[in-house]
Formats: structure tokens, C-alpha cells, sequence
């Protein structure tokens, strides 16, 4: 197992558990995972970026993992998961930061870079949408919905819980293999989850996320991304259609997109080192 430096940060309203590396000098780097991950989903880049002369700190999201769990499926609102993000910033003393996410953490990453753009040198988004492109999008792509019916299920209480805890979350681990280029996640890989995931209320935490879908979110933020975005897009992603990303791009004052023809949702897995690579060409070179 590789061994990275963590502690737990504490901000006003939740601990989290984050891994920091690189120089404490170096541009100030968030990266931030999605579901049904935490920090581990980023080991590959965790190091290479350090290296690059970054300063890269990587949380357990709230309901993650190591980090607190709070119980009211509103602290899982967008503006209070986006409001994790300022407040980690601040804690670390960080007055503008680049933000790197892929799915839920993208969300996250694009809601944050509306929300505060002053606060976000750069943004980088992996199979994820800008939340108000997405809630537009599924509107008019009936395949979309289909794509994303699963979401339904998850806002039923207590169920969820029950199917992909069984047989060891077996439902879980093979979700993200079967929807993952073949070798992307071996065995080490699917325990480390295995054991992220029964981590007391850690599961209810994360379908949270899902379950505070509805709850409103900031009217004051802008529908527009103001920094500089790269979309990194795997096209065979079985969860996101890639209308997606070119109607997220609709919403960036300066975005770009780089696709990925044989990769899936989980192209940093399946190319750790082309996004490693791409990663830096965008943030240091």
C-alpha cells in the first residue's frame, strides 16, 4: 500500500480527512473525488503532481470515508459542499486555488468556481457536469434519464442501503468494474473501498448527496464559469451522456475539452497517465 501524508482538517462545520503533498509553497491544488470513491481515487496523480511543484491537498469529501458525517440529508446540499472547498482553502491559508474533480467532485469543482470565481485559478472537470447544464441537459435527452434512473432509487430510505451493502457491497464494487476498462480496479483496490465503505454511516452519507439533489441551491450563483476550465471526457462513460460536456462548455467563459474516444467514466483510473500528464500541462505548464 502506498503511503501518503494525512491528517484531519477541521473547518466550522464538518472534519475532514485530507492527504497533503508537495511543496507548501507551490500552487495551492484541490483534488476532489467523486461517488463512490475517496481520496484513494486519486493515488496515481497524488505524487506526480507533488513533484510537478504543487501543493496538493485531497479530501475525503463530507460523508466520506474518514471525514464527518453529518445525519440531515440537507448538509449535503451543493452550496454546503462547495462551502467545504472555501473553508478547506482557508484553512490552509490558501487564498486562490486550483480545483481538479471528477464526477460528484466536479460538480462540486464547478459549483465552487461560479460561486466564488475570484477564489479559482484554475478549474479541471473529469466526467462531470456544471450542475445547471445537467439539470438543462436531462430536461431534453431522454437517454440521459434512462442513464441516470438509478438516482431514483437512491432517494428511497433505507433500501439503498440495504441492496449495495449486501455481500460485502458487492453491487457496488461490481458497478465500477463492469463499467470500467477490464484491470482498471484489482482486488487491493476494491478493499481499500470495501473498507472506505463501512466506515460507520459513511453509505447513508454518500446516497445523501443524491438525496439533497432536490433541496434548492444559491439563486445568486451565476449559471456561468468565470476561470479558465479543461474538460477531460472519457466517451464511453456508461453513467454520463458526452452532450454533457459540450453543454457544460456552453456555460464556461473560457473552457476547453479533450476527449477521451476509448475511455470510460473512469478515464483516470484507465489513463492515469495521460490525465496525470494533461493535469499538468494545464496547471504548470
Amino acid at each position: 500500500m502506498t503511503a501518503f501524508p494525512s491528517r484531519f482538517c477541521r473547518l466550522p462545520d464538518v472534519m475532514l480527512h485530507v492527504v497533503d503533498s508537495g511543496p507548501a509553497e507551490g500552487p495551492f491544488t484541490i483534488l476532489l473525488h467523486g461517488f463512490p470513491e475517496f481520496w484513494w481515487a486519486w493515488r496515481a496523480q497524488i505524487d506526480p503532481l507533488a513533484r510537478a511543484g504543487l501543493r496538493v491537498v485531497v479530501p475525503d469529501q463530507r460523508g466520506y470515508n474518514l471525514s464527518s458525517k453529518p445525519s440531515a440529508i440537507s448538509s449535503y446540499r451543493l452550496d454546503a459542499l462547495a462551502k467545504d472547498v472555501i473553508d478547506l482553502a482557508n484553512a490552509c491559508e490558501a487564498d486562490r486555488v486550483n480545483l481538479v474533480g471528477h464526477d460528484w467532485g466536479g460538480i462540486v469543482a464547478a459549483w465552487v468556481a461560479a460561486l466564488c470565481p475570484s477564489r479559482v485559478n484554475k478549474l479541471i472537470l473529469i466526467n462531470a457536469p456544471h450542475a445547471p447544464a445537467a439539470s438543462s441537459y436531462i430536461r431534453r435527452h431522454p437517454g440521459q434519464m434512462l442513464k441516470s434512473a438509478y438516482i431514483g432509487l437512491f432517494q428511497i430510505p433505507a433500501l439503498p442501503e440495504f441492496i449495495l451493502s449486501r455481500r460485502d457491497y458487492a453491487l457496488l464494487a461490481r458497478s465500477m468494474v463492469r463499467s470500467s476498462r477490464p484491470g482498471s480496479f484489482n482486488d487491493a483496490d476494491l478493499a481499500r473501498y470495501r473498507e472506505a465503505w463501512s466506515q460507520p454511516g459513511a453509505l447513508t452519507a454518500m446516497l445523501n448527496w443524491y438525496r439533497a439533489l432536490s433541496a434548492p441551491r444559491n439563486a445568486n450563483v451565476s449559471a456561468r464559469v468565470g476561470p479558465p476550465t479543461r474538460v477531460l471526457w472519457g466517451k464511453k462513460d456508461a453513467f454520463l451522456q458526452h452532450g454533457l460536456a459540450e453543454a457544460t462548455l456552453r456555460c464556461c467563459e473560457r473552457g476547453s475539452v479533450v476527449w477521451f474516444e476509448n475511455a470510460s467514466h473512469w478515464v483516470h483510473h484507465e489513463e492515469p497517465d495521460v490525465i496525470t500528464a494533461e493535469i499538468i500541462r494545464f496547471l504548470v505548464d
